[in-house]
């Protein structure tokens, strides 16, 4: 390990705990504005703003900063990386105490959780990583404001609706090409890759593991919403063709 990158752990921890303290103070101001709300309202708020910040960085990082994460997996840290990590790790250790806190997710997303943090602590730590680590939290967060957008529809009444249909879509697009088919090519990448530890490895097949897991439950959600769109549309169709042919009996 370099010697300035020693120095640099050693206030890692620190950096850690300003995050953690940055997204908690957000959240209260959040409910300080929103007092009407619940409590999940200003956590889901959180969650965006964190969703779109780090989407927007880790793009930065990795398709301008670099290095690419593809072709070099287990590369040392940048200062960047490292920045955009202890963003993130303060963003999952407050959201993983909050869902803990007020039990409102299942075991799944507290083990993403609980595995996104033990990844992006591990790769801290050993000042390595972070470019294949920052291409899973890019991966990851790229969906989420999509995904919080739909419960904000839903909360406000206006889920059912052409915007509620097109926020679907862009997210089953979104997760199934980016977590599913990119992911596959990181993870063969990080595989096959002499470079990164074998735990680190071993973070990113879990981590894609997770990803279909939900990718099962999402498939399920699309041919149910997709099936009672058909039958509505073919409702509607037998309704106006029995319209049509009442007026043309009718007109005779």
């Amino acid at each position: 390990m370099h010697p300035s990158y020693s120095r640099m752990l050693l206030a890692l921890p620190l950096r850690a705990a300003c995050s953690l303290l940055a997204w908690l103070s957000l959240y209260t101001w959040f409910c300080h504005r929103y007092k009407h709300r619940s409590y999940e309202w200003s956590c889901r708020l959180v969650t965006l703003t964190h969703g779109i910040l780090a989407t927007c960085l880790s793009a930065y990082i990795g398709f301008i900063d670099g290095p690419w994460p593809l072709s070099h997996p287990g590369s040392p840290n940048t200062t960047l990386q490292v920045h955009g990590l202890c963003l993130s790790l303060g963003y999952f250790l407050f959201d993983l105490c909050w869902c803990v806190y007020f039990q409102t997710e299942g075991a799944l997303m507290l083990a993403h959780h609980l595995v996104s943090i033990v990844g992006i602590a591990a790769s801290l730590a050993l000042g390595e990583s972070a470019a294949e680590v920052n291409a899973v939290i890019f991966g990851s967060e790229i969906t989420n404001p999509l995904l919080q957008a739909r419960w904000f529809l839903k909360e406000m009444g206006c889920y059912h609706s052409l915007t509620g249909d097109v926020v679907d879509f862009f997210f089953v697009v979104l997760f199934t090409g980016v977590r599913i088919g990119v992911g596959a090519w990181l993870m063969y990448c990080e595989l096959t890759s002499p470079k990164p530890r074998w735990y680190i490895k071993l973070g990113g097949v879990i981590m894609y593991a997770v990803s279909w897991v939900f990718m099962v439950s999402i498939c399920r959600f699309a041919r149910r919403k997709s099936m009672k769109k058909y039958h509505a549309w073919r409702s509607q169709r037998g309704e106006e063709l029995s319209l049509r042919t009442n007026g043309h009996l009718k007109s005779h």
